[in-house]
């Protein structure tokens, strides 16, 4: 488990010195705590290592204000797990859905994150400025249009490979058009 944490530790390293967070951004992560752990996704969950992730993060969203959604697996149809107060500033009030994630139906990230923030919410989709993806859990579906790869160095964290986005506006007008 201190190598988990080492790894997450120098990955949030590298994405705070390439600017991937944000004040005020949101951001979407899967999670497979089997594929951490080397193990086939959805057959070996982990709430400790869910906690370690978690806690991770949590000083990240506290230092740039991050609304963080937990994204579950396909058995709650990837809903996501976050805080009423992320669900009112994104204005998806409309798309809360009664569900209570846990290991078999959601994943043991979300169940940890349903159980350990103030205030839990699941909402049914979210569309956000950040995504990381770890264990290949497909949080594509969440993140803005137009999504750009994120390359770091750290590309596993225990086992499982790490796959970032970001997104940005889109390029209209063709070739006649100019961008910032």
């Amino acid at each position: 488990m201190k190598k988990l944490k080492d790894e997450l530790n120098a990955l949030i390293e590298e994405l705070e010195e390439i600017d991937f967070f944000f004040s005020k951004a949101s951001l979407v992560i899967g999670c497979s705590t089997s594929e951490v752990q080397g193990k086939h996704i959805g057959k070996h969950s982990s709430i400790e290592v869910a906690e370690i992730i978690f806690n991770a993060f949590q000083d990240v969203k506290k230092r740039y204000d991050l609304d963080i959604f937990f994204q579950g697996c396909e058995h709650i149809n990837r809903a996501l797990t976050t805080t009423r107060e992320s669900v009112k500033r994104n204005h998806l009030e409309t798309q809360v859905v009664s569900v209570v994630p846990h290991r078999s139906a959601g994943g043991s990230l979300s169940e940890y994150a349903y159980h350990h923030q103030d205030n839990s919410a699941v909402v049914e989709h979210a569309t956000v400025d950040l995504g990381i993806d770890i264990g290949q859990t497909l949080i594509g579906m969440h993140v803005k249009h137009v999504q750009v790869p994120v390359r770091v160095a750290t590309k596993q964290l225990g086992e499982a490979q790490v796959t970032l986005a970001k997104s940005r506006p889109k390029l209209i007008g063709g070739e006649r058009a100019h961008y910032k």
